[in-house]
Parts: C-alpha cells; structure tokens; sequence
C-alpha cells in the first residue's frame, strides 16, 4: 500500500512539474526574438512561471480523489497556501527586477492614455494578487466572513489570471510564434475547464445524489451531530477517519462548501453518515438550528488520515473537537470486532467539553481500548492528566515499543505541532505517524 502511494505521488509530481515547466522551456523552442540582456530575461521567465503556477491552482483545489488520495486532501490545501505565496511572489518580483535594471521597457509614455493596454493589465493583474493575500492571510483579523471572503477569493484569483494572460498577450514578445501562442491559449482553456468542472459539472452530479438529514442529536461541549441518509441513491463508502464538504440551506451550486469529519462508522447500514460539528463561530453557529427532514449536500469522501496499516496498536491523540475522526475510528472497529489495542489521548479545556464522552466508556465493552483525559481546566476533584498532552503522558501510559504503534493526531494546529515534536524526541519514525490540520483557509 504505502508504495503503491510513493509511486503515485511520484507520477503526480511529476506531471505537476511538466505543466509549471513545460510552457516555459517551450517559449525556448523555435524562432527566437532578439536576445536582451540577462536581468530583463531572467524578471520574464519569473512572469511566465508564476503565471503557470497560478493557473495550476484550480486543479489543486478542484478535489479529483485520484489525485487528492495519496496524501490527502488537508495536505493539498496547504500546499495549495504555500504555492500560491510562492507564484504571487515570482509575479511581483517580475516588475520589480525591471524596475531595478531600469528597464526601457517601463519607460513612462507623455501621456497616461499612451500606456500599452499590456501593461494596464499587469497592473490589474498584480494589484489583484496583492488584495488576494492580504485577505487570505488576515481574513480574520480583517473580520471577513468565510463565505464572503471565499467569493472573493474565487473572483480576485480569475482577475489576476486572466490579466496576467491579457498582459502576457499584449507584450507579445515571445508570443509572435503562433504555435506558442496556441500553448498558451490551450493551457487558458485547460485552466477554464477546471473551474467549469469545480463549480458546474460536479454540482450537477450532487444534485442528483442528495442526502436527508434523519436526526440531529445535541453532544456535550456546544457540539451538534447530524445523522444524514442518502435520498434516492446508495450513498457512498468511506473509511474512518475521512470527511466530506457538506452544503446546507443551499443548493451544490453555491460557492462556499464546508468540511467536516465523518463521525460515524464506516460499517454503518444503508449509506447513512453522521457529521459532529462544534459550534466555533460564523457556519458552525447556525448549525444546531438544523431540524430532522432537511436536503443537504455531501461531497466526499476525502482524506488520506484512516486507519489500515497493519500495526501492534493504534494511539489516537485528539484536542478538542479533533475527536471527531478518531470516534469514526472507534465505532468502525468496535462493529467490525477488532480486538487490537487501542490508546486514546484526549484533551478537553474541562469535564463537560468532552464530546462523546459517555459513550466512548461504554464503547470499552466492545474493544481493547485504554482512554487517557488530559484537562487544561480539571474539577477539584480530578485525579487524571491535566495540562497538555505530551510526553510524559505517552510515557506514562503508552508501552515502551513507541516505534512499533500507529498515531494519528488531530486538534488545534499549536497542539499537533507539540505532540509531533515529542514524537520526533521519542524517535517515532515519521511514517508511523499521521496528522489532518482540518483548518483549510
């Protein structure tokens, strides 16, 4: 399994590479302009793979689970981040290497009305880019909306692309060559058919395959679970640990989609998921106002964060509301009578905050499973772990073949940085442990 994942990712590299290279070494091929000087090559050669790499991002977020499946969706997204940094860095520093080699090319014409419509473009284009990171990277310290700042996001990205392109067009100098020309408009059509994908074909296909929501149950800690069955079709099949953008009080063709663990076992009959959300804010805060009999959307499943690597023990560290894939974890092997040990590390601010709590006792009927609660906030009375989970605690509760066992983390980004660091100190290889960061914007 795992190398079948290695050669995958190998083969998908490598065509993402030949789409950001392939366009640049072609505008090499051929008849040739006259040569400039190295400064002005070397700012356009930055332009084109900027430019390359901006485009590439629709197929990074347009969900193709071949693509997606070896290592997993939360890690793409996150790729996704840093790439576009990157991309929107090679477009800036393009102009400005111009600038500082005093290019003739930016020579201001006497009037404003003379400036190449080319130019005007880059403008556009680059002025779009900046506003794009700034409310990506401070969007809530800006007190943007998700939803509102996702439409945003969309519109502001197709403004730079689309300009870049124009700007790319007008300047024309190594875009005289027609056979380049048509490269480039053939990989503007590509890009184009990725978002027609995304925001039309796929949600044609949900529409068909709705879900009902059969009950909505209250869990401890402002947390809801909504039981959904398929309506009309057999639903899908998911491995525990996965999730799925859900869409509520809309249909599949609004903008903004919402992802969220699957809770439920993965054995569980006719098709049927259940998601458990906490209440954190803007989405999550209209959620337990869902009633029994509601049409939603589920688009899934994605993840690579699921158990099935053969292993002594499996020890599921969860913060917060990052139990949610770990109970999907629990209640599939309980129906499924594996008897392998299982370690879960659970930290909660307080007693009350542990959602599934009562259950998860009872689930150590059914299994070998040992539960460990690590509370930052703990009663008086409380003679259990407190403050964060460490290692110390692993050590104090995990059997000394640390290398041997399987870890999967999920929880606040501070808390999974710290416990991978402790992992790392205890010489757990890299491999055997797994991380999903479900925070994508």
């Amino acid at each position: 399994m795992r190398y079948r994942d290695f050669v995958r990712k190998a083969i998908w590299s490598a065509i993402y590479l030949l789409f950001i290279l392939a366009p640049l070494f072609a505008l090499l091929a051929g008849d040739l302009p006259p040569a400039r000087n190295f400064g002005t090559e070397f700012s356009v050669a930055l332009g084109y793979s900027g430019l390359a790499m901006m485009g590439l991002q629709f197929g990074l977020t347009a969900r193709f689970r071949h693509v997606t499946e070896p290592w997993g969706e939360d890690v793409i997204y996150h790729f996704h981040r840093r790439v576009s940094l990157l991309a929107v860095g090679l477009v800036v520093v393009h102009p400005l290497i111009l600038i500082a080699i005093r290019s003739e090319s930016l020579a201001m014409p006497d009037s404003i009305w003379d400036i190449p419509w080319g130019a005007r473009f880059a403008v556009l284009s680059i002025g779009a880019l900046i506003v794009l990171v700034v409310t990506a990277l401070w969007r809530k310290q800006l007190k943007i909306r998700y939803e509102i700042w996702h439409l945003s996001h969309i519109v502001l990205a197709l403004t730079a692309i689309g300009a870049g392109m124009l700007h790319m067009v007008g300047w024309g100098f190594y875009l005289a060559d027609p056979l380049k020309r048509t490269l480039w408009i053939g990989m503007t059509i590509f890009w184009i058919a990725l978002l027609l994908y995304v925001r039309i074909i796929k949600p044609v296909f949900m529409l068909r395959r709705p879900y009902r929501i059969v009950e909505v149950r209250m869990e401890r800690g402002d947390t809801t679970t909504l039981v959904m069955r398929p309506e009309g079709h057999a639903g899908f099949r998911f491995k525990p640990g996965q999730f799925g953008w859900l869409t509520l009080w809309a249909s599949p063709f609004r903008i903004t989609g919402h992802p969220f663990s699957f809770s439920s076992s993965a054995e569980a009959p006719d098709g049927r998921v259940e998601m458990t959300i906490r209440n954190l804010g803007d989405f999550t805060s209209a959620v337990k106002t869902v009633t029994a009999g509601q049409r939603v959307y589920l688009d899934g499943p994605y993840g690579a964060f699921t158990i099935g690597n053969p292993t002594d023990m499996h020890v599921l560290i969860a913060g917060g509301i990052g139990i949610t894939p770990m109970m999907s974890m629990i209640r599939t092997l309980a129906d499924r009578g594996d008897r392998r040990p299982l370690v879960l590390l659970y930290g909660g601010k307080d007693w009350e905050s542990l959602t599934f709590r009562d259950e998860l006792d009872a689930l150590r009927t059914r299994l070998d499973l040992k539960i460990v609660y690590v509370l930052s906030n703990p009663p008086n009375a409380w003679t259990g772990e407190t403050g964060r989970i460490n290692a110390d605690v692993f050590r104090r509760h995990l059997p000394p073949e640390y290398t041997d066992h399987e870890y999967f983390i999920c929880g606040p980004d501070v808390m999974m940085d710290a416990i991978e660091t402790a992992l790392g100190k205890m010489k757990v290889p890299i491999a055997r442990y797994h991380s999903e960061r479900y925070s994508f914007v």
